[in-house]
């Protein structure tokens, strides 16, 4: 599996430190993944596997703070790592092997059970959800919007001046829409406009609905009610305007991040990333990069605008189409001590497994 490149840490020379504080570092590290606590240089000095004393440990720590990659978050307290610090160790030190047999027949499992009972998108949803159940954080999956065939069409009034559409593809994907309504359209209108479109769109595209109607609602002005008419457009209207190409987002398993909370400032991270979570559109563009690069990414903190103040961490990679391209994404967001050793490859694994569901050429799960 290779990881994008990344851009070097320093000028510090950071790739240089020895062995001894490259050892000292990663317990650090590993002692904060497993339990997000500091660890002190006693503690170090009994779990690194070479004879140093505390105080010998306590020099190489203050190098190592120095250098940018660990910190002391209260006076006299032991140390964590830094987001440098961890940027470091994925980079540098981490050890990333295969997915373990539990996660990946659970993934295979689920997956593959999807993609016999469900569409493309319930596939998507299923590999969002169990990758938040996995990794104990949120599982989030970009996805672009497809020009489905059309099977039904209706209009639903809500209250004066708003109605529902309800849109049902072929493939059984259901969206639905609240749509504004002309001053006075009686409710035979939106009857009317029901049948109108029923008749005529069922195996065509959104793209090639709106076309036909266009054409058709121009020659049948004199004899199509102008309200109806103007419903019907707007109708289609509210689904095929978007721009090519845009995405859409799943997210599952947000309540995972209420669990193993230590801390008031876990509880106000946690409310900082779920209002990012709610900034969709932020959200897309970031798993974009990812998308662009073609490759896993792991984003640590404030490398990305977005979660900068949540401090969480992002990992994601590619899934393709059955034409090889780069459809979307899928991944995990969770606190910087997500255990990036298993989630990485699970990762990696799941979007190479949603490829071979969607028919890419050449793509290989194991």
């Amino acid at each position: 599996m290779a990881l994008d490149p990344f851009q070097p840490l320093s000028t510090g020379g950071l790739a240089q430190i020895d062995q001894r504080a490259r050892e000292i570092f990663r317990q650090i590290v590993e002692s904060y993944l497993a339990t997000g606590e500091p660890v002190g240089s006693r503690n170090l000095s009994r779990l690194i596997p070479m004879t140093l004393s505390p105080a010998s440990v306590r020099n190489v720590m203050a190098d190592l703070e120095t250098a940018g990659l660990i910190y002391a978050p209260h006076t006299s307290a032991g140390r964590l790592p830094t987001e440098r610090g961890l940027r470091f160790f994925v980079d540098a030190l981490m050890e990333i092997g295969d997915v373990n047999e539990r996660d990946r027949t659970n993934i295979e499992t689920q997956v593959m059970a999807a993609a016999k009972t469900t569409t493309v998108e319930g596939v998507l949803q299923e590999a969002s959800a169990m990758l938040s159940g996995l990794a104990r954080g949120a599982g989030v999956v970009t996805a672009t919007k497809t020009d489905p065939r059309l099977k039904h069409v209706e209009f639903v009034p809500l209250e004066p001046g708003r109605a529902l559409v309800i849109l049902v593809s072929e493939d059984g994907q259901v969206e639905n829409r609240v749509l504004p309504l002309p001053p006075g359209l009686p409710t035979s209108a939106l009857t009317e406009a029901t049948n109108f479109l029923n008749a005529r769109i069922r195996g065509r595209t959104l793209g090639d609905a709106r076309t036909e109607m266009e054409n058709l609602l121009a020659e049948l002005r004199l004899d199509l009610d102008a309200l109806t008419a103007r419903v019907v457009e707007d109708g289609l209207a509210s689904w095929s305007g978007e721009e090519p190409g845009d995405r859409k987002l799943i997210v599952r398993g947000q309540a995972k991040l209420l669990e193993d909370l230590r801390a008031l400032e876990d509880l106000e991270r946690i409310r900082l990333l779920f209002d990012d979570l709610e900034t969709k559109r932020e959200v897309v563009d970031l798993l974009g990069r990812a998308e662009e690069a073609q490759a896993l990414r792991i984003f640590i903190g404030s490398e990305n605008r977005l979660f900068s103040l949540s401090g969480s961490s992002t990992i994601v990679a590619p899934y393709r189409d059955g034409q090889g391209r780069v459809v979307g994404v899928l991944g995990v967001i969770g606190p910087t001590r997500l255990n990036y050793g298993r989630i990485v490859p699970m990762v990696d694994f799941t979007a190479r497994l949603v490829s071979r569901v969607l028919g890419a050429p050449g793509v290989d799960a194991a």
